[in-house]
């Protein structure tokens, strides 16, 4: 069964992620990355973190398919969503306005998933200033997917994360540590 992961993240996200995606063996969930990061700059992280993790990292092209050990990483001034098709998720990268200020937007992300694959999710909100992301976290959440924020200790700003929480959009709170087991975790429910 294709259950994606989809992770939003902002200020202290690149630490972050480069944590959980470490900790991740080469044939995890394929995960969808909406990380706030100015063009150019994106490309560059995700060919980084190729070369430090055992799943094969990228920033998304559009069509790509997200598949196991796949990590896509939305491309800076983009945004990025997921479609489903044929049983699979493919990668959507769009042009359009930023979303609470943002582009690529953690929103569009997961409103998304939320559209394409309901409560067959896991979505997780890192460390960054601002909400974006709370409410399409909030969509999932109704919509009975799993969903997880970093908690205050670990995050670099506590901003995304107590959003999320504030809005009742978060199952679990845990350390930034036991991100890439729950992960694994919710892969091993089936």
């Amino acid at each position: 069964m294709n259950k994606p992961v989809v992770i939003g993240s902002s200020t202290g996200g690149t630490q972050a992620l480069e944590l959980v995606l470490t900790s991740l063996p080469g044939d995890a969930p394929g995960i969808a990355i909406t990380q706030h990061m100015p063009e150019k700059f994106t490309a560059m992280y995700a060919q980084r973190l190729d070369t430090l993790c055992a799943m094969n990292v990228r920033e998304a092209k559009d069509g790509d398919r997200l598949e196991r050990g796949v990590v896509l990483i939305a491309p800076g001034g983009r945004h990025l969503q997921l479609r489903k098709a044929g049983g699979q998720y493919f990668a959507v990268v769009v042009d359009g306005p930023p979303v609470n200020r943002h582009k690529p937007s953690v929103d569009v992300l997961f409103r998304s998933v939320a559209d394409c694959a309901g409560r067959d999710v896991l979505a997780i909100m890192l460390t960054g200033m601002g909400d974006d992301g709370a409410r399409g976290m909030k969509q999932l959440h109704d919509l009975g997917a799993r969903t997880i924020a970093q908690d205050e200790a670990t995050c670099v700003v506590f901003g995304m994360p107590k959003e999320a929480i504030a809005l009742g959009a978060v199952d679990e709170v845990m350390p930034i540590q036991n991100v890439a087991r729950a992960i694994l975790a919710f892969d091993a429910r089936g």
